[in-house]
């Protein structure tokens, strides 16, 4: 069986950045639904096109192919009195850009990457924005999507 639309793909693998050093060691397999779900980043997705089980792929990814460019803009600064009394440098929390408080607005992650005094940094890009990756990916399986996976548009995280 080859990688083609509809199936769904178990890979091995490995992220690195452009000096060879690990970003991420891939403890645990990726699962995705091939064909455009948006499971996994195009470049890599269209590499992996035809390929079959043990085949391997090494694909380097731009920061724009990858998880975007660095905002400086969703950086920043709030008072320690409107976040959680238990906030910490690493902690995730949710919220909208400060400059849109709209319902509608999608709600970002912030990562608290300072405090100083009474307050804390916080910033809405991904840990790798801004960086170039280079995925070394081994295909481990290959199955028939179901009508489900399908229809979600992704794969069943059970198996």
């Amino acid at each position: 069986m080859q990688v083609v639309k509809n199936s769904v793909v178990t890979l091995n693998y490995r992220v690195t950045n452009p000096a060879g050093e690990v970003v991420d060691d891939g403890q645990e397999p990726l699962v995705y639904l091939h064909g455009g779900y948006d499971d996994l980043f195009p470049k890599l997705e269209e590499a992996l096109e035809g390929k079959a089980v043990n085949d391997s792929v090494s694909v380097r990814l731009h920061a724009d192919e990858a998880f975007g460019e660095y905002d400086a803009e969703l950086v920043q600064t709030e008072s320690l009195d409107n976040l959680p009394d238990e906030v910490e440098v690493g902690m995730e929390l949710e919220g909208a850009p400060a400059d849109e408080a709209d319902e509608d607005e999608e709600i970002i992650i912030y990562r608290v990457t300072e405090i100083d005094g009474d307050q804390a940094t916080l910033d809405g890009n991904h840990p790798l924005a801004g960086q170039a990756l280079i995925f070394n990916c081994t295909v481990a399986a290959i199955r028939p999507a179901s009508a489900d996976e399908i229809a979600n548009g992704s794969a069943d995280s059970d198996d």
